[in-house]
This record gives structure tokens, sequence and C-alpha cells, in this order.
């Protein structure tokens, strides 16, 4: 008989996996297993803590003092805001690392490298601290 697939994105589903297995290998004392590694697209929560963290992120700049012009050099003084830090930082980085144009395309583990690169450069760049990639905490 066979068994759905399983999924395992967190210790949660890898202890349930782990179980399922022992149950099985009991029951039937013979398994067979193919394990493929592929990161899935990021989920609804990493979604929100995206934006959770643009909003910080513009926050952050404009606290700073960091208009849009300061950082992009136009002429305009343009406040940030989650949907310009989105467009003008994070989108040319996440570009740059995945070749992907919509965060609704990342995987799970692409929004780490994303946010560490561009922390980066920012602090490299400009001297801003970047805020922590947002938890559930």
């Amino acid at each position: 008989m066979a068994v759905e697939p399983i999924k395992i994105n967190s210790l949660t589903s890898l202890a349930h996996a782990i179980t399922l297995i022992d149950q099985e290998w009991r029951e039937h004392h013979y398994l067979e297993m193919t394990i493929k590694r592929k990161a899935g697209q990021r989920t609804l929560t990493q979604n929100k803590a995206l934006h959770l963290f643009l909003t910080q992120l513009a926050a952050t700049l404009n606290e700073a003092g960091f208009d849009m012009r300061r950082t992009l050099k136009h002429d305009a003084e343009i406040p940030w805001s989650p949907e310009n830090a989105k467009e003008f930082l994070w989108r040319p980085i996440q570009k740059a690392l995945t070749l992907k144009t919509s965060t609704t395309e990342i995987t799970t583990v692409e929004p780490t490298l994303i946010h560490e690169t561009l922390c980066r450069h920012l602090g490299q760049k400009l001297g801003i601290e970047c805020p922590e990639w947002p938890t559930r905490k």
C-alpha cells in the first residue's frame, strides 16, 4: 500500500515523518523511500515577514535621514514606504540572486539570502543597521 508523499519543511513535519516511518517499518518490515531536495515556494508566513521587514526597513531608512533621493541619487526628496523599499531595494537584489521578478516565485530559503545580502549592502554603503528578519515571537 502506497503512503501519500510527505513534505518535510519544519521540525514538526520532520517528527511526524519519523513517526510514520517507524510505524510503517514496525508493521511491514520493508520500506522503499525516495528523497527529493527542493525548496518550495515561500510560505504565507514568510510573505507576512517580508512585508513587515519592508515596513521596518522603510521606517529605519526614514529615521536615519536616508530618503530615496539620498539613497538612490534622485533630485526629489521621497520618503521610503514598504512598497518602494520592495521595488527599489528588495526586488533588484532578488532578481540578481534568483533571476525571479516576483516575490511570489521565491522559495522558502531565498528570503533569508536576499535579506542578508540587502542588509550587508545597506550596512556597508550607508552604515544602516537593518531590522532583523521578523519571527513569530
